[in-house]
């Protein structure tokens, strides 16, 4: 999907100042993300650590739950935004980012100059899906 710059740059402005809410007291590894939904409204999210490393949440997934918790289940595109680097969605992001947009644009906030566009799909080629477990 090409999304417009002004779209883009919105959507890392948002990832960057929810970024500032994460509560990271164990790693000081900042991480916001900001989810372009379908009827164009921006939901954002932050990581939130907690001391039992594991049930960590990462903040793409953190603005999924909080989207479908506001009834918005279907996306266009993410914005990551990390403390000092551009950083992909990790394995389990991705994961569930492809539930709920398998097309998505996933647009890594570059600190030190234009952001990074990526696909999802070629972030995770063969997800998990439903559909396996209908055979």
């Amino acid at each position: 999907m090409d999304i417009e710059q002004n779209v883009v740059t919105t959507l890392v402005e948002a990832a960057r100042e929810v970024r500032n809410n994460a509560y990271a007291p164990y790693s000081g590894f900042r991480v916001g993300a900001a989810l372009l939904a379908e009827d164009g409204r921006i939901i954002v999210g932050c990581n939130v650590e907690n001391s039992s490393y594991s049930l960590t949440c990462c903040a793409e997934r953190s603005a999924v739950f909080t989207a479908l918790s506001a009834g918005i289940a279907a996306f266009h595109a993410v914005a990551i935004s990390a403390d000092g680097k551009a950083v992909p969605p990790c394995g389990a992001c991705r994961q569930v980012l492809s539930e709920f947009g398998p097309e998505l644009t996933v647009i890594l906030d570059d600190p030190s100059g234009t952001p990074r566009t990526l696909s999802l799909v070629n972030l995770l080629p063969e997800p998990f899906t439903p559909d396996f477990l209908k055979k």
